[in-house]
């Protein structure tokens, strides 16, 4: 099998040279690394061309690296049921660098571009639709990228005397607490409250 994914990869990377940076293979699956700017005629060989025939599209989705200077993964995740092989494709983008819409190919690709826009703020250029679709209306930010904070911004809840659900900014009951996640074998590096009474226990029963 790898031997065959081995092959399918040269013949894209031949076919696409300028485009594409490179393949690899792991736990049996191909994944191709393109340049953003080539994304539709890398989806357009991988769909037409007759040694790949990816006709499906099964996923879209993104991966936040905050510390690179692009920071953002767009992974696509194709099927070829004529061959019965899998394909994963990855470009490179920034918070300010749109990505071309596959959607003229691929109409699938419809409500992924949209969720990847969500959750992680990268627009597609030429979708139709390009607004939100999981999140709510007038929602701030984007849950999926690495800063967004845990708690989130707003709070929504049933309100009985409103009788509509309303909305407040995040207030939180207590403070975030500190863990320094060392072996619990060993302790913590600070006191918690409450552990003075165990020392004073402990050396009540040993004396």
């Amino acid at each position: 099998m790898d031997e065959t994914l081995d092959t399918l990869g040269r013949t894209i990377q031949d076919a696409l040279a300028p485009s594409i940076k490179g393949y690899g293979i792991a736990h049996h699956e191909l994944t191709v690394a393109g340049e953003a700017r080539d994304i539709v005629a890398i989806m357009r060989l991988l769909r037409d061309d007759e040694r790949c025939l990816f006709w499906n599209i099964v996923d879209i989705t993104a991966v936040d690296w905050p510390g690179r200077e692009r920071r953002f993964d767009v992974v696509y995740h194709l099927l070829s049921p004529k061959h019965n092989v899998r394909v994963c494709v990855k470009i490179e983008t920034d918070e300010n660098t749109p990505v071309a819409s596959i959607i003229e190919m691929f109409p699938g690709a419809d409500w992924f571009e949209r969720e990847t826009y969500d959750l992680y703020g990268i627009v597609f250029t030429g979708h139709p639709d390009m607004r939100r679709l999981l999140t709510d209306y007038g929602f701030e930010g984007h849950p999926l990228r690495k800063d967004f904070p845990l708690t989130g911004f707003v709070e929504v809840r049933y309100d009985d005397e409103l009788k509509r659900v309303a909305y407040a900014p995040v207030r939180l009951a207590q403070e975030f607490r500190n863990f320094d996640f060392i072996s619990p074998w060993e302790g913590t590096d600070y006191v918690l409250p409450g552990d003075e009474k165990a020392g004073k226990l402990g050396g009540g029963q040993g004396s």
